[in-house]
């Protein structure tokens, strides 16, 4: 037999320290609870970086549901200054309301408004703003309708309230 097996045995029935020492399995058992490597392991990257990829995804998701509700307020903002230029100003003064809208005719408005958040011009073709006469006789409308096409909402639409 070994020689560290025919240690002593003390009235615990354990080994004694002194014969302990030269034990065979020691330095296996120091190595397994001493562990010395530093570092993370693939796994662990793999982990973390699947986790940060998804709070990337999660955070632009976010971001451009925020910026397209802005987008939609400065629309319902510009039409409702509209809204308001035509039926405080425009349709007291003259008793009607135009055939067409522009910076021209709605002189109490910012001009800036006639541009939408995408950089169209009220009334081209990729604008979201519109403007409906209804009711037009000679260039004099008794009706209209305005509209924006909202991202995340219903098109937001403003009728005549005379």
């Amino acid at each position: 037999m070994a020689e560290w097996f025919k240690a002593p045995v003390l009235k615990t029935g354990r080994l004694t320290p002194r014969k302990f020492e030269s034990c065979p399995f020691r330095q296996i058992t120091k190595n397994i609870l001493m562990k010395t490597k530093k570092g993370f392991t693939v796994l662990e990257i793999i982990i973390v970086a699947a986790f940060a990829s998804l709070a990337l995804v999660l955070f632009f998701v976010q971001k451009s549901n925020v910026d397209a509700m802005n987008r939609d307020e400065k629309r319902k903002t510009a039409i409702n200054a509209m809204y308001y230029a035509l039926e405080e100003g425009f349709y007291p003064e003259h008793g009607y309301y135009p055939e067409e809208i522009s910076e021209k005719v709605l002189t109490v408005i910012d001009p800036a408004l006639f541009t939408d958040p995408l950089g169209y011009y009220f009334g081209t073709d990729f604008s979201s703003y519109s403007y409906e006469p209804l009711s037009c006789k000679d260039g004099k409308c008794k009706e209209y309708t305005l509209r924006a096409e909202l991202e995340k909402e219903d098109t937001y639409v403003k009728k005549n309230r005379n």
